[in-house]
């Protein structure tokens, strides 16, 4: 168990779009051990970015029945990971936000050191995969992680290559900060990262691990032609 502060209380805000079969399940297991295991109040944010199938009131049901601190955000239509994160954060009422995925990929000791990071302080911690990460990842997935590192590492000034890092945290002036992002889909996380970077916020970078199994998505090569208008975007963005 990681020393997390016996009263530390989290908002946790969970994308969720067509998400696979049993989520619900492996939702309520999942903050049931954060909560048990470590001491930690969490509540629950989830977010539906307009899904057309795998979100039912029966799986809302499940959550409310087996989590006290649930809220749910239901998006009419699908507008991207980054319009649905800001859609939870905005609802989040304690100090610290944790984001992830609906899946929970990576470890619960990825998470809490996150949280561990922001207990000391700081106002943003951002996940960050090492090679590591690449010894599972399928060749299109690898070719544009890596490709956006090195793009990061040429044109940007950043705290860090790994801006597609699916868990990240902050505290409210980081939040502050998160809300003022603009871009919906794949490159919100670099938009917050180039905004942060330029104020006075304490970032600081948290090692993460990927869980044994994870299954990786489709990389939706329409979406990405089309966040390359967003990269110019985020470039000269002040």
């Amino acid at each position: 168990m990681l020393p997390i502060n016996s009263l530390t209380k989290i908002s946790l805000v969970l994308p969720c779009f067509n998400p696979p079969e049993n989520w619900e399940k492996v939702v309520v297991q999942t903050v049931l051990d954060l909560i048990s295991k470590n001491h930690v109040f969490i509540e629950l944010i989830l977010v539906n970015d307009g899904s057309t199938n795998g979100v039912t009131k029966e799986h809302i049901n499940y959550l409310k029945d087996h989590l006290d601190n649930f809220i749910y955000v239901d998006c009419s239509k699908n507008s991207g990971k980054g319009a649905a994160l800001r859609a939870g954060v905005k609802k989040a009422s304690e100090e610290l936000v944790i984001y992830t995925d609906i899946d929970f990929p990576y470890t619960e000791e990825s998470l809490l050191s996150i949280l561990n990071k922001l207990n000391e302080g700081n106002d943003i911690a951002l996940g960050h995969r090492g090679e590591n990460y690449y010894t599972k990842t399928p060749f299109v997935r690898k070719y544009v992680s890596k490709l956006l590192r090195w793009s990061l590492k040429t044109f940007l000034r950043l705290p860090t290559d790994d801006s597609q890092c699916g868990i990240k945290g902050f505290n409210s002036k980081g939040a502050t900060i998160f809300l003022d992002t603009q871009i919906d889909r794949f490159l919100f996380d670099l938009e917050f990262i180039k905004l942060a970077s330029k104020s006075d916020c304490k970032i600081v970078i948290s090692e993460v691990v990927l869980k044994p199994n994870v299954v990786f998505s489709k990389v939706n090569l329409k979406i990405l032609s089309r966040e390359a208008l967003n990269f110019i975007k985020v470039l000269f963005r002040k």
